[in-house]
């Protein structure tokens, strides 16, 4: 459509979505915006209803990650909108896309307290990136367009509020074509900067960030590492940022990441953050040693301005998009004597050891070594998780998406999770909620229908979130989920272990078969106990999705625990009420 035209506010609404290339919407059906809803089949908009308003909004947090089309999700005034809370903080800090479309009270209803009132845009006002009210139905194309540019352009969730009264009535209006800007490498002085800092260096190392897989910039990283011959570390949880078959890849850094990665940064003397905000979780202390090298220079490069220097101190900071700035920086080193090339058979050596001995070690870690898990471990005729998790890594088709929900076996799995191309890993980032995974999932599904889509959930988070296997079969979304089942929320458990000397509360879960109840809800399901069989019944599973198949897998596994998450945010318990002192005894020591 061009020019103006005559139309109500719900096809002002509609018309803007298609326009912005939206073609597929997540909710729960609610009378608060059923005349829009009517106009999405002719408008070519598939709307996929879901079990709850939370997975309608992680779904679209993984639709955009996986297709880097907006995301967007509607639902029910009031509790519906209320809902979408917890999964739009998700996608603020996975800086995705997502458009959360939030119907309201009645705008001569306001304040009275009438059915399923609340006041919708200070609940999000902390969580989105831009909030557009519609104050009058003249500017509803205006205000969708705003919100749905806004979503790019921003990197974020953003919100559009309607009062439920104002999809109805006419105007005239023009539906806005969407704004798409260049962002540029940055300036030009700071890419200099860049440039001359790298060519010095004697052992540059490399940190490819979501901002590397966001802005499609694998190859340019790829090409700007080779000229260096720079080792490639993945930030925390983008395992897909860079590919894990080059000969420069030493893996995720962060928790439960790659211990070669971690080695091999402690020698650089200077770093390019590509990328990446260098989120403070993403760089804590692991497998007992601090990492991050202090006396590096270090180079940030990011497209939001707001996070240079937020986390780490830079030398040199670059306000720019990851892929056109690695472009620049390779462009500005072509026939420059570089000093790393002096050291490169020396520094690549360094780097294949440490990959090798890695690798190694992830081979034999069949049991966690802290006496609590090889304790429990004894007698068990389940699977140890590490065992398990290999067997689902060598089993993984090329074309795989994986999500990763919250837990101790989930993070562990972080050290095998690796990836060839970008848009494949998705974590709940830095939100870290439970229940994150599964729909997170289905909603990558909708977005790559042609990709194999499996989630990684632990058994407390697939309480939260298995509802949703009625949206994978009513809406034939075909998904895998491979659930943890250890029967305890592993890692506060962990915690009880180190800090509380197992004194145990609220962490034993008693749980169904899983695989039962996914068949009762017209899934399938496969219960796995032992390591022999995990690769056969996983590539069943994947095999069965190609089939337009949902399956379960329920791995039983042992209680062994990695390491605490939040390690540094725990101290050991001291007690002083007299009534508590016994706590501190001797007897209550740990095992």
């Amino acid at each position: 459509m061009s020019g103006k035209q005559k139309m109500t506010p719900s096809e002002a609404l509609v018309e803007t979505l298609a326009a912005h290339g939206v073609t597929d919407v997540f909710g729960i059906v609610g009378s608060a915006y059923m005349d829009a809803l009517d106009l999405f089949p002719l408008a070519g908009i598939r709307f996929i209803p879901t079990v709850h308003e939370q997975g309608a909004a992680h779904m679209a947090d993984g639709y955009y990650r996986a297709s880097g089309k907006h995301g967007v999700c509607v639902g029910q005034n009031g509790p519906g909108v209320t809902n979408f809370v917890t999964a739009i903080a998700a996608a603020y800090w996975a800086h995705s896309a997502v458009l959360a479309i939030t119907p309201e009270t009645g705008s001569l209803s306001v304040g009275l307290g009438g059915f399923q009132e609340t006041d919708q845009l200070p609940i999000f006002s902390k969580i989105t990136k831009y909030q557009a009210h519609v104050n009058n139905p003249a500017r509803m194309a205006e205000l969708t367009a705003r919100a749905l540019d806004r979503a790019i352009l921003e990197m974020g969730p953003t919100q559009l509020n309607i009062p439920r009264d104002y999809f109805y009535g006419e105007l005239e209006c023009e539906i806005p074509a969407p704004i798409r800007i260049d962002r540029g490498p940055g300036g030009a002085a700071s890419l200099d900067a860049a440039a001359d800092l790298l060519a010095a260096a004697k052992f540059p190392v490399i940190i490819a960030g979501g901002g590397v897989v966001a802005s499609g910039g694998v190859n340019e990283c790829l090409t700007l590492a080779e000229a260096l011959d720079a080792p490639v570390c993945n930030s925390y949880l983008h395992n897909d940022s860079f590919p894990a078959d080059h000969r420069l890849w030493c893996g995720p850094l962060g928790y439960h990441g790659s211990k070669a990665a971690m080695k091999v940064i402690t020698r650089a003397d200077v770093v390019l953050a590509l990328g990446s905000r260098l989120g403070p979780f993403g760089v804590l202390p692991q497998y007992g040693f601090d990492y991050w090298p202090a006396s590096a220079r270090l180079i940030q490069v990011d497209a939001d301005a707001r996070m240079l220097g937020l986390v780490k101190k830079t030398s040199v900071a670059v306000n720019g998009d990851a892929r056109q700035a690695a472009q620049a920086i390779a462009a500005r080193l072509q026939g420059r004597s570089l000093a790393c090339h002096a050291n490169r058979g020396d520094r690549l050596a360094i780097v294949s050891a440490e990959k090798a001995a890695w690798m190694e070690e992830l081979a034999t870690w069949d049991h966690e070594k802290d006496a609590w898990s090889l304790e429990v471990a004894k007698g068990s005729t389940y699977m140890h998780p590490r065992q398990m998790l290999r067997e689902l890594a060598k089993a993984m088709p090329d074309d795989v998406m994986v999500s990763t929900d919250i837990g101790n076996i989930c993070q562990v799995a972080n050290s095998y999770l690796r990836f060839t191309r970008p848009r494949s890993m998705f974590g709940a980032m830095m939100f870290g909620n439970c229940g994150y995974a599964f729909p997170t999932m289905i909603g990558c599904k909708a977005g790559a229908p042609g990709r194999t889509a499996v989630a990684y959930v632990g058994d407390g988070a697939w309480a939260m979130s298995f509802g949703e296997i009625l949206t994978c079969v009513r809406e034939q979304l075909p998904v895998t989920a491979v659930v943890f089942n250890n029967q305890q929320w592993g890692a506060e458990k962990k915690n009880h272990v180190d800090f509380y000397a197992n004194r145990f509360l609220g962490v034993e879960l008693e749980n169904p078969s899983f695989a039962a109840v996914a068949k009762a809800m017209g899934a399938e399901g496969i219960v796995v106990d032992a390591v022999s069989h995990v690769g056969e019944a996983f590539r069943a599973a994947c095999d069965a999705q190609r089939h337009g198949k949902t399956t379960i897998v329920e791995m039983m596994c042992t209680r062994e625990l990695g390491d605490p998450f939040r390690r540094d945010a725990l101290k050991k318990p001291r007690r002083l009420l007299s009534k508590y002192a016994s706590l501190n005894a001797p007897e209550f020591a740990q095992v």
